[in-house]
């Protein structure tokens, strides 16, 4: 393994992220590295992976192995970690079926490490990161977080047009706002995400452009400019003023960006 940092892409859904995670996969392939999109293993693993589950000597992996192909990451590399995964989780169970394992927290980093292993430097986006930023800490202690933000009318407006089964999508623009706010309150109230050496925020609109994508390549020390073409976004919306509580959030997040 590299000492290069883990990478995690967070953001509310409808903001970029899997455009910019497609770019992280191809750069950190150019280099010797796998940067999975919504490879989710962390969130996985906080779930499956608990003292409960080790005091009964019951690894679910199972349950993480469905999960992880029920809607599988894609990639450069997506199948071969998939399967280098689920060797590396099968061969957790083993371990604490055996009582060899008291620890939760340094299990999960194992699992990450093995799922990994061989990469010159790794990453994943899953938005629901940006849930459980305390136990995200844990399990990546020396990560590199970036959390893409995007206009909140454009991301209330594409959610309402998102199609396919989603039963989490909001019914309506004040709930797809109200929601966009709640997603960012966790990182916004964290103590982590002050720290620059830990964490990037980028905006969506300056990422396309190019100032963004040069700055977190920058962050990130890895060239990202060649890739500047796959990126694409629309104007923000004008037409419609924000409600305080989301102008406020928005304004704040800007802040963080250098905005």
């Amino acid at each position: 393994m590299s000492d290069e940092p883990p990478v995690i892409v967070l953001g509310a859904q409808r903001s970029g992220t899997t455009a910019l995670a497609s770019v992280l996969d191809i750069a950190f392939e150019k280099v010797g590295g796998i940067f999975t999109v919504n490879g989710k293993l962390p969130y996985i693993l906080h779930r499956w992976v608990t003292a409960a589950d080790l005091r009964a000597r019951h690894l679910r992996v199972d349950e993480m192995i469905w999960a992880l192909r029920r809607k599988a990451p894609f990639g450069l590399h997506s199948e071969r970690w998939l399967a280098t995964t689920e060797t590396v989780l099968r061969d957790a169970a083993v371990a604490v079926s055996a009582g060899e394992v008291a620890d939760p927290v340094q299990l999960r980093r194992d699992v990450l490490a093995g799922a990994y292993a061989g990469a010159t430097r790794f990453g994943d986006k899953y938005n629901e990161y940006l849930l459980e930023l305390d136990v995200l800490a844990e399990s990546l202690p020396d990560a590199h977080w970036v959390l893409l933000i995007r206009n909140p009318e454009a991301v209330a407006r594409s959610t309402l047009r998102w199609a396919g089964d989603r039963p989490w999508r909001p019914p309506d623009r004040g709930a797809a706002l109200a929601k966009w706010v709640a997603w960012h309150e966790p990182w916004l109230a964290h103590p982590r995400t002050t720290d620059q050496r830990l964490c990037t925020v980028v905006e969506y609109g300056q990422l396309c452009a190019g100032g963004g994508l040069s700055r977190l390549g920058s962050r990130l020390d890895v060239d990202l400019a060649p890739y500047r073409e796959l990126l694409t976004e629309s104007p923000a919306p004008t037409d419609a003023a924000l409600p305080t509580r989301v102008r406020d959030t928005w304004t704040r997040l800007l802040g963080q960006a250098g905005l």
